[in-house]
């Protein structure tokens, strides 16, 4: 008889109470399923691959710079230059190097995090 009157209702506590618990577990399904914003999606591989040619660039392009501006300063031969151009090679590499670390650290802490929760 109870049934019938307060259909629609919860009027005893445990049930008040298994039926919070129930919205708890849904809003936190939810919450697992819902996507990430905007600002923590993941750089594409593309995005990864033009990041490492402009570190690379960068430092051929510095390099160059300051040992061509040696050169004229001290009126030498381009040896300024090569050293110079040399050196922003290895730093280029060795900043591209670091990137990829990086990046290879972020998604093995991802698939940990990823094998955590499952």
């Amino acid at each position: 008889m109870n049934m019938m009157m307060g259909y629609g209702r919860v009027t005893e506590p445990t049930e008040q109470q298994r039926m919070q618990q129930l919205e708890d577990r849904i809003a936190a399904a939810k919450q697992r399923k819902a996507p990430k914003p905007h600002q923590e999606e993941h750089y594409s591989q593309a995005q990864l691959a033009w990041r490492m040619v402009i570190e690379l660039v960068a430092g051929l392009g510095i390099g160059f710079g300051i040992g061509y501006g040696l050169d004229v300063l001290f009126g030498t031969l381009p040896i300024f230059m090569v050293l110079f151009v040399m050196l922003g090679l290895a730093a280029g590499v060795k900043t591209m190097l670091r990137s990829a670390q990086e990046i290879q650290d972020k998604k093995m802490a991802e698939e940990a995090e990823k094998n955590k929760g499952a």
